[in-house]
C-alpha cells in the first residue's frame, strides 16, 4: 500500500503523544483524532517503515460511547486532517475517559519504559467550585500564536509548523480568548504570546522570528493562596489557571504523609526551580528557618525567585545548571553539608526532556532522605524512575497524576520517591 491510500481500522489502543493504536493485516498504524473501541475510515499518510505506519482518521465508521462532538470545532473529525489544529488531541473524548486514557499511558510508560509496576491515578486540577470548568475548556492563562510570511495569526494545524486560523480557542480563559480575537491581521512574521496574570489582564507579547520581546520585560505577580510570586510576563508558568495551587498543595500533602513534616535545619533542594515556587512549598513545610536553595539556569527567574524567597533566612537562589551543579555537590560537599542533604528533600521539576541518568545519579550519591519528582513526561518519568530504582530510591505509594492539560494527551506527574 501507499500514502493516500483508505483503510478501515479497528482501534485498539494508545500510544504516547496523542495517537491511538490501529492494525492493518498484522501491521500496527498510529492514528490520531480517534479512540479504542472505535472503528474509522483512515487515509495512509506515511508507508515508509516495516515496522509502522501513519494514518489520518477520516471518518469514524462506529463510534466508542465515550466519543463526543469535539470541544474545538476546528479541530474537528469533520474539517480535512491538514486544517484540523493542534493542542487539543483529546477534545472529542468524554473528560472522565480522557483521565482513564492518561492513567493507561502513564502506566504503560512505567511499565515499559521503566519497568516497574506502580500504581497511577489522575485527577482533574480542581473542581467546579473551584472553578474548573466541566468539559475541560477555560483554563490556559498563556497561549502562543504564530503568524506567516502574510501576516495572518493562527494556531499552529497538528504535528505542523503551518498555521491555521482560528474564530476561537476554547481551552483558553476568556480573557486570553477575547484578546486573541482582537489581534487582526498584519503583525510581522514569528510568534505571538498572551499572558493573562493574577490581576487579569492580558499582556499581548508579540516575537517577530521567535526572538523574546523587546525592551525591559514587564514583571507581574501571580498568586498561590495567599502567596505572591514575581515574574517576567513572558517567563515561565504553569499555564492552567489551578495549577500552581493544585501541584503545590499535592506536593506538600504527599510529603507530609511520607516523612511526616521537614526538617529545617535539614539542606533541601529545589531543581528547574523557576521563580521558586516549590522551593517556597518546602519552606512553608519546614518553617521561616528551612534551608532551601533553588537552582535554575535562567538568571532573570533566578534574580525573581530570590526576591520571592526572602523571607526565609536560610533560602537561597542559584543560577546555575542543574547537571552541573549536582556535580559539584556530589563531588565537594563536605562531611557536614553532607550530613544537611541526607536529612533533606530534594525536589526536581525538569523541562519535558526529564533529568537524565547524570541528574539522577548525582542526586542519589547525595542519599536525601526523600526526592520529589514533578513531570511533564510520562516516557522521561519512566526511565528516571527506572535510574532511581538502581540506585535504591523507589515511588513506593505510586504516581499522582494531575489533569493540568484537559482535552489534550498532557499529564503532570508527582512521585515521592524513598530508599
Amino acid at each position: 500500500m501507499h500514502d493516500g491510500d483508505l483503510i478501515e481500522l479497528d482501534i485498539t489502543g494508545i500510544a504516547h503523544g496523542g495517537v491511538f493504536v490501529g492494525r492493518h493485516e498484522g501491521r500496527v498504524v498510529f492514528v490520531p483524532d480517534t479512540l479504542p473501541g472505535e472503528r474509522i475510515r483512515a487515509r495512509l499518510t506515511d508507508t515508509r517503515k516495516k515496522a509502522f505506519w501513519r494514518a489520518d482518521a477520516i471518518e469514524v465508521l462506529q463510534p466508542a460511547p465515550e466519543r463526543r462532538p469535539h470541544v474545538w470545532n476546528a479541530a474537528g473529525i469533520d474539517v480535512d486532517p491538514g486544517q484540523r489544529v493542534g493542542g487539543a488531541e483529546f477534545g472529542h473524548i468524554e473528560l472522565a475517559h480522557q483521565r482513564a486514557l492518561k492513567e493507561r499511558v502513564v502506566r504503560e510508560a512505567i511499565e515499559r519504559v521503566g519497568r516497574l509496576e506502580l500504581p497511577v491515578d489522575v485527577r482533574a486540577a480542581g473542581t467546579p467550585e473551584q472553578g474548573e470548568s466541566v468539559d475541560g475548556t477555560g483554563w490556559r492563562t498563556r497561549v502562543s500564536l504564530h503568524v506567516d510570511a502574510d501576516g495572518r495569526v493562527g494556531a499552529f494545524a497538528a504535528r505542523t509548523h503551518r498555521i491555521v486560523e482560528t474564530p476561537d480557542l476554547p481551552l483558553a480563559t476568556d480573557a486570553v480568548a477575547r484578546a486573541a480575537a482582537e489581534l487582526g491581521s498584519g503583525a510581522q512574521p514569528g510568534r505571538i504570546d498572551l499572558v493573562q496574570p493574577a490581576d487579569g489582564r492580558v499582556r499581548v507579547l508579540p516575537r517577530p522570528d521567535g526572538s523574546r520581546p523587546s525592551g525591559p520585560p514587564e514583571v507581574v505577580e501571580e498568586r498561590v493562596g495567599d502567596r505572591v510570586f514575581r515574574v517576567d510576563a513572558g517567563g515561565f508558568w504553569q499555564v492552567h489557571r489551578l495549577a500552581a495551587r493544585t501541584l503545590t498543595s499535592v506536593v506538600s500533602s504527599e510529603l507530609t504523609a511520607s516523612l511526616g513534616g521537614l526538617d529545617p535545619e535539614a539542606t533541601h533542594l529545589d531543581l528547574y526551580g523557576g521563580v521558586g515556587l516549590f522551593a517556597a512549598t518546602l519552606g512553608e513545610l519546614g518553617g521561616t528557618g528551612t534551608r532551601v536553595v533553588s537552582v535554575e539556569s535562567d538568571p532573570r527567574a533566578t534574580e525573581h525567585a530570590g526576591e520571592n524567597l526572602v523571607e526565609w533566612v536560610g533560602a537561597r537562589a542559584e543560577t546555575a545548571r542543574v547537571d552541573r551543579y549536582i556535580g559539584r555537590l556530589a563531588a565537594d560537599a563536605s562531611d557536614r553539608e553532607r550530613e544537611r542533604l541526607a536529612r533533606g528533600v530534594i525536589l526536581l521539576d525538569p523541562p519535558r526532556a526529564g533529568a537524565g541518568a547524570q541528574v539522577v545519579e548525582g542526586i542519589a550519591t547525595l542519599s536525601p532522605a526523600a526526592v520529589v519528582y514533578v513531570a511533564c513526561d510520562p516516557v522521561a518519568l519512566a526511565r528516571d524512575l527506572a535510574t532511581f530504582a538502581e540506585r535504591g530510591y523507589r515511588a513506593h505509594d505510586g504516581i499522582r497524576g494531575i489533569d493540568l492539560f484537559p482535552n489534550s494527551h498532557h499529564v503532570e506527574a508527582v512521585a515521592v520517591l524513598r530508599r
